[in-house]
């Protein structure tokens, strides 16, 4: 957890070197005098809060973080953060249930900031059939925990090396981004993953896509390859719906397409 500031001088100052911009860098993005924007940063000088939104807007920071500087500059926070449950963010819940299902036959799915699974369409059921611990399968469930560790659905995954250090790479880009200590300590984890056994005859040979990507999967005799593609709310004003996402595959191949549409055929 992360402590409360009393000024927002070192927050402001660990973003921008985080974002790898100087002083000046900042100033002219956001309309001040490098001489003032230093006394922010050493506390000499309080930010009005539009300067502070402002600050936020050319740091690119994240909402959440965003209400952070607000707290430390003695300002309530700009963002409300309402729970997945609550009657004001049903009509997005929705608009995600309408994307998921209209994805099927291929498999979507929606998480929040630290990956873990907040809804899913039927084309998902199948991937997570063989999954050995039941533990990783208990709410919250994490995605990424439980498509690299050995005893999720790792063990199926034909190019499972290179899918780990696609995932790997993706949190690490996250995190330079958000720097959230719990997707730090997840990326840790991800990384200390072995290898799992291969189930089955070593597949046969086959270019990779040369656009992504894939996610190569064993599914009985067969392999099934995808991509995927990431979706956001464009215009968010709540933290957590900024901090929703659905990840959709889309087959790779034609034999991929044609093993989901039989294996989920339109009603």
């Amino acid at each position: 957890m992360r402590t409360a500031l009393a000024s927002p001088g070192p927050l402001i100052r660990e973003w921008r070197t985080r974002r790898r911009m100087s002083q000046l860098d900042l100033a002219l993005e956001a309309e001040i005098s490098q001489r003032h924007l230093s006394f922010v940063e050493s506390g000499r000088a309080k930010p009005s809060r539009e300067m502070v939104l402002l600050i936020a807007e050319r740091l690119g920071l994240p909402l959440r973080e965003t209400n952070r500087l607000l707290l430390a500059a003695g300002y309530a926070p700009g963002f409300v953060e309402r729970g997945l449950d609550e009657a004001a963010m049903a009509p997005a819940l929705a608009a995600v249930e309408m994307v998921l299902k209209g994805h099927e036959p291929n498999p979507a799915l929606a998480v929040d900031r630290h990956w873990n699974l907040v809804r899913a369409n039927a084309a998902l059921a199948p991937f997570l059939a063989e999954v050995a611990d039941p533990a990783l399968l208990a709410p919250p469930v994490n995605v990424l925990r439980l498509s690299l560790h050995p005893q999720g659905v790792a063990p199926r995954i034909v190019n499972f090396t290179e899918w780990r250090d696609h995932i790997v790479e993706r949190l690490h880009r996250l995190n330079q981004a958000v720097a959230d200590p719990e997707i730090v300590e997840l990326e840790r984890e991800l990384r200390g993953y072995p290898v799992p056994k291969r189930t089955g005859p070593p597949p046969s040979p086959q270019n990779y896509s040369p656009i992504a990507v894939p996610l190569r999967l064993r599914m009985g005799d067969a392999v099934l390859s995808f991509i995927s593609t990431i979706t956001v709310f464009g215009t968010p004003l709540d933290v957590t719906l900024s901090e929703l996402a659905i990840e959709s595959f889309f087959p790779a191949d034609p034999e991929t397409a044609e093993t989901m549409r039989q294996a989920f055929p339109p009603p």
